[in-house]
C-alpha cells in the first residue's frame, strides 16, 4: 500500500509514542499505538518489531509451554465433556480464556452457549480471532474484561450454570483463584453451579539442595563478599523443576492446605505441622506443589513425578539452611494470604546454621 506524505507523518508520529510510552512501562499503551500504524502500512517493520516487544510484556512466554501440555489438555478436556454433558444447556463461564481453548472445548463438548473472559487486551483480542477460527463464534463470546468486573446482563446474559478456569501457578493461589472463584460465585454464578475446579491441596516436603538455595543466594564470590545483595532475594517462591537440580528430600511430602472452591474465599490462613525428618540434612528450602481435582475421578498435578507438567514446582529457600534430623521433629509453619504460600520452620525444631546462610 502506498504512503502518503500525511500518513508518514502520522506514522512518525505515532512510532514516536509508542517508543516513549514503552519507555515509561506504559506497554499496553505502546501496543496500542504501534497497532495503529499497522492499520496504516501492515508491513511496517518498526511497528511490527515494537508491538511484539509490548505484547511479550504483558502475555509471559509460558502460554505455549502450557498449551503444549498435553496431559493438562487432555485432562481438562476429560472433565469439561463429562460436565457439559451432565447439562448440555448449561451457559459456561471460562474465566482467564487466553487462547479460548478451554471454552472452545466446552462449546465441542456440546455446549451452546460459552463466555469467556480475558482481561489482557491483546489476548482477548488474539482470543476472538482463534475462536472464530476455529469455527466457534456462535457458541463462544470473548468478554475483553477482568471476570471481577463482569456484570449480569451487561456482559454475561444471565447467572452461569458451570465454571472452568485455569488461574493457577506452580504454587496453586498466585494468580488469584481464590478471590476470583469466591467473587463469581456471588455475583457471577447460580447457586448449584459445577465449579471446575472443585477443589485443590497443597503439598509440601523439606529439601536438601544447595544448587536451589544459589539460586537465591550468594555469598562470597571472586574475592569478594557479595552477601549484602541477598536483601533483593526472593521472600518468597519461585518456580523450578526439582529433579533438574541436585537434591535430597529430608521428609516426606506432607499435605499442608485443603481448598474448597465452592466454599472457600482469599481469608488468610496459617497452620503449624509437625514434620518427621527422614534422613540427617541441611534443610535449604520447602519444595511444595499442587494437587487439583476437576471433577471427582479427574486430577491434574505439578508434583515432582509430573516431568511433563509446564507448571513446574514451588520453592522456598530458607533464609539460613537448618539442621534436621530423624528422631526430632520440625515444625513447619505455612501460611497463605489469599495470594501466596510462605512456609517458616520453627528453630525450636531445627538448628539453624549461619556459616551455611550464604551457600
Amino acid at each position: 500500500m502506498e504512503t502518503t506524505t500525511r500518513d508518514a507523518e502520522l506514522i512518525g508520529g505515532l512510532l514516536r509514542w509508542g517508543r516513549d510510552l514503552h519507555r515509561q512501562g506504559r506497554h499496553e499503551d505502546a501496543a496500542r499505538a504501534y497497532g495503529f500504524v499497522l492499520e496504516l502500512d501492515r508491513q511496517h517493520e518498526e511497528a511490527l518489531i515494537g508491538h511484539n516487544r509490548a505484547v511479550r510484556r504483558t502475555v509471559p512466554r509460558w502460554h505455549w509451554e502450557m498449551l503444549h501440555d498435553e496431559e493438562r489438555g487432555e485432562l481438562y478436556d476429560r472433565a469439561i465433556r463429562r460436565a457439559v454433558a451432565a447439562d448440555p444447556g448449561a451457559l459456561v463461564l471460562d474465566i482467564g480464556a487466553g487462547s479460548g481453548l478451554l471454552a472452545m472445548m466446552a462449546a465441542r463438548a456440546g455446549a451452546r452457549e460459552v463466555v469467556a473472559c480475558e482481561g489482557e487486551p491483546s489476548v482477548a483480542e488474539t482470543a476472538v480471532q482463534v475462536v472464530r477460527t476455529a469455527g466457534y463464534d456462535d457458541a463462544v463470546t470473548v468478554v475483553p474484561k477482568l471476570s471481577t468486573r463482569m456484570r449480569v446482563p451487561e456482559d454475561l446474559p444471565r447467572r452461569a450454570d458451570l465454571l472452568v478456569t485455569e488461574i493457577v501457578d506452580c504454587g496453586l493461589l498466585g494468580e488469584g483463584i481464590l478471590g476470583t472463584i469466591a467473587h463469581a460465585r456471588e455475583h457471577l454464578l447460580t447457586a448449584d453451579a459445577t465449579i471446575l475446579p472443585g477443589r485443590a491441596r497443597v503439598i509440601a516436603q523439606l529439601v536438601e539442595s544447595a544448587a536451589l538455595h544459589r539460586k537465591n543466594h550468594v555469598g562470597k564470590l571472586y574475592g569478594f563478599d557479595l552477601a549484602p545483595f541477598n536483601r533483593l532475594a526472593t521472600l518468597e517462591y519461585f518456580d523450578s523443576r526439582l529433579t533438574h537440580h541436585e537434591h535430597r528430600a529430608l521428609s516426606e511430602p506432607l499435605p499442608v492446605f485443603d481448598f474448597d472452591f465452592y466454599t472457600d474465599d482469599e481469608s488468610p490462613r496459617r497452620t503449624a505441622l509437625t514434620l518427621e525428618p527422614t534422613a540427617a540434612g541441611r534443610v535449604h528450602a520447602i519444595a511444595f506443589w499442587f494437587e487439583m481435582e476437576l471433577l471427582p475421578g479427574i486430577t491434574v498435578s505439578n508434583g515432582p513425578d509430573q516431568e511433563r507438567s509446564h507448571w513446574k514446582q514451588a520453592i522456598q529457600c530458607l533464609p539460613v539452611p537448618v539442621h534436621v534430623q530423624p528422631g526430632e521433629p520440625v515444625t513447619l509453619v505455612a501460611a497463605h494470604d489469599g495470594e501466596r504460600v510462605r512456609f517458616s520452620v520453627d528453630a525450636d525444631g531445627a538448628r539453624p546454621n549461619a556459616e551455611e546462610a550464604a551457600l
